[in-house]
């Protein structure tokens, strides 16, 4: 259960920032701006975290936590900024649920 979350970031983050880098994600995150490239840093970060999680197993009970904490804390504030029905706002919702189940899963 715990490599789930891991998995669900680098699946969903390398085509984010490969989009953001590129511009095909406009539509969704606005035009190109040093606020937009902050964001790929943190994105950057988190599927850097996630990767080393995934390498390295006994890497999880310390690190592991922290991430999914941050994620689930963040991800549900989207909808109160972009409005309810935005795409980024409703893949975090999901993103963030699945979260939370392997957050309680591994604080168990």
């Amino acid at each position: 259960m715990p490599f789930v979350s891991p998995i669900v970031n680098v699946a969903v983050l390398v085509p984010v920032i490969w989009g953001l880098a590129v511009g095909t994600q406009d539509a969704a995150f606005g035009t190109d701006t040093p606020a937009r490239r902050i964001l790929i840093c943190v994105y950057a970060a988190i599927l850097l975290v996630s990767a080393i999680l995934l390498a390295w197993p006994h890497g999880c009970a310390a690190l592991l936590p922290g991430l999914l904490a941050v994620q689930v804390a963040y991800e549900p504030m989207t909808p109160f900024l972009l409005g309810a029905g935005h795409p980024v706002a409703v893949a975090n919702l999901g993103i963030a649920a699945i979260h939370a189940v392997t957050l309680a899963a591994v604080l168990r």
